[in-house]
């Protein structure tokens, strides 16, 4: 497994599983699939309602916790309890400590959010601290106005939408780059009917799937695919064993049309949906 080294030394794996819009009894089966698979990192969210099925996969693997890299988001209608949040998840969770804890959204009292987030990653209960859906501008501002610079930002990233500008800030101030949706999500049958995708996919012997993946990867951004079908899992996981050429992922940049699903009035997303992303 691949990893990338985050602003305050601890290691990350550049591929990992997400869990949006799964429950129960699937959620718990194909966390643990992913687990069998090799995957070490499951991204969930307090907004995701299954942080139990993932503690309850995670403990029927039996992975050493010490293996493992568990990621989860504090929601923004829960800044004014954030300690409470976390130990929650903790519990279902089952675990002493998480690696990574985003907050969710740059909604509410946020600030607060953060500052309490910062103790309890002193306090050890917290490895890495870090935002999600944070815009350059209110990045910028979190990071001169308190302690912890975030670890990490997890903004909708894919083909379609890379991202470019937002990647140059992340790297100025050392935030490591995550992307939720790298599989295009809505936008899945655009994104793969792309014949050039396809021509290179096909070169290397890979899935229009594998190929978008190896290429956020390449760019040193972190993914987090998802799927409930067992085959699909596996797969999403088998990046390792091919690279792109430098003309590929030039040929891979032109299809970015740097319109996201989310907070685009032209592809609308419900506003209960993306409170969640």
């Amino acid at each position: 497994m691949n990893m990338i080294t985050l602003n305050n030394g601890v290691k990350m794996p550049v591929l990992g599983f997400g869990t949006f819009l799964m429950g129960g009894a699937e959620c718990e089966e194909s966390v643990l699939t992913a687990l069998r698979s090799g995957y070490r990192m499951i991204d969930t969210a307090e907004a995701y309602g299954n942080e139990e099925a993932v503690g309850n996969a995670i403990v029927k693997s039996g992975i050493p916790r010490e293996e493992l890299f568990i990621v989860t988001k504090v929601n923004f209608r829960s800044y004014e309890k954030t300690r409470e949040t976390v130990e929650a998840s903790l519990k279902k969770l089952q675990t002493g400590y998480l690696d990574l804890v985003l907050l969710h959204w740059p909604f509410g009292n946020y600030y607060a959010a953060w500052r309490e987030l910062e103790k309890l990653h002193r306090e050890g209960k917290i490895r890495a601290i870090g935002v999600s859906n944070f815009e350059p501008d209110r990045l910028v501002d979190l990071i001169e106005f308190n302690e912890v610079t975030p670890a990490v930002n997890q903004i909708e990233t894919h083909l379609l939408c890379q991202r470019r500008e937002e990647h140059k800030w992340l790297e100025k101030y050392h935030v490591q780059h995550m992307a939720y949706a790298p599989l295009g999500q809505g936008r899945k049958n655009e994104m793969f009917e792309n014949p050039v995708l396809a021509r290179i996919a096909k070169a290397h012997g890979k899935t229009a799937a594998q190929t978008a993946l190896r290429f956020l990867i390449q760019n040193g951004v972190i993914v987090i695919p998802k799927s409930v079908h067992e085959g699909r899992i596996k797969e999403n996981f088998s990046l390792s064993d091919f690279e792109l050429t430098l003309e590929e992922m030039e040929q891979l940049i032109k299809m970015d049309t740097a319109v996201p699903m989310i907070g685009n009035p032209e592809n609308p997303v419900k506003v209960e949906e993306a409170m969640k992303w």
